[in-house]
């Protein structure tokens, strides 16, 4: 019983440090940057939508070169948008034992956080196929996702699951979030989750409601995007490979 109380306790301690208290630090902008940054994002945010949502919609799956092409445009378009915002931090979690010592770079926990994350939407793969309901609905919206990973190269559609990641934490939780004065993580993952419903696919909605929020407690806690993007990878590659041998 005490093992299980110290187990409980310290997943306790983990969450609250990884998702929920505030690494003390000083991120102060001014109101011109600040704008800036709401400029920014608002017109980053639609054109990335309408890039994603033609890039899912109206590209054939076997017209892989097309795909390629189309997310390392939406890549771009994160990434320029971020950096041209302003200026983005890396974050760190924990708070200092003295005044002196700076908090670490948070690493560990948003891998660990990822791969659980992970593990409870394999679950839920699972659970859609074995209920008939579910699996007659929800699997043809995973299908056709899945559909454009099945072409081409494996080691290029690896390539840009990752760099696509990086990019949409970059600019949502980096740009977007620093744009936003208050309830961030709700404004950031609605505007998340309504980019990727331009592709018309209620699924990745759905992961875009509980990654985002996720990524966004994160980025709150750690006042960076590392924690986010680190998070983010670990979920998008292994359900690059999970999901498929799950529904293929």
């Amino acid at each position: 019983m005490r093992q299980v109380s110290r187990l409980r306790a310290g997943l306790r301690s983990y969450l609250r440090s990884s998702l929920w208290e505030m690494t003390p630090r000083d991120h102060r902008q001014s109101d011109r940057e600040f704008r800036r940054r709401q400029l920014v994002s608002a017109v980053v945010v639609v054109i990335g939508a309408v890039v994603l949502g033609f890039t899912l919609r109206f590209i054939d799956p076997e017209d892989f070169g097309r795909f390629y092409a189309a997310t390392a445009l939406l890549a771009g378009v994160w990434a320029v948008g971020a950096f041209a915002s302003g200026p983005l931090h890396l974050g760190r979690i924990g708070n200092p034992a003295e005044p002196d010592l700076v908090a670490p770079r948070p690493v560990l926990q948003p891998l660990l956080l990822g791969a659980a994350l992970a593990l409870v939407f394999v679950a839920g793969a699972y659970l859609i196929t074995e209920v008939p309901f579910l699996d007659r609905n929800l699997t043809p919206f995973i299908a056709s996702v899945l559909e454009h990973t099945q072409q081409g190269s494996a080691v290029v559609l690896l390539l840009v699951t990752v760099v696509n990641g990086i990019a949409e934490e970059l600019f949502f939780r980096g740009a977007m979030y620093a744009a936003i004065r208050r309830h961030q993580v709700a404004w950031t993952t609605l505007a998340y989750t309504i980019a990727t419903l331009a592709t018309g696919n209620v699924m990745l909605g759905f992961a875009a409601v509980v990654v985002g929020a996720i990524v966004g407690l994160q980025r709150r806690a750690s006042g960076g995007i590392l924690a986010p993007i680190i998070t983010h990878l670990t979920w998008s590659v292994t359900m690059l490979y999970a999901l498929p041998a799950v529904f293929l």
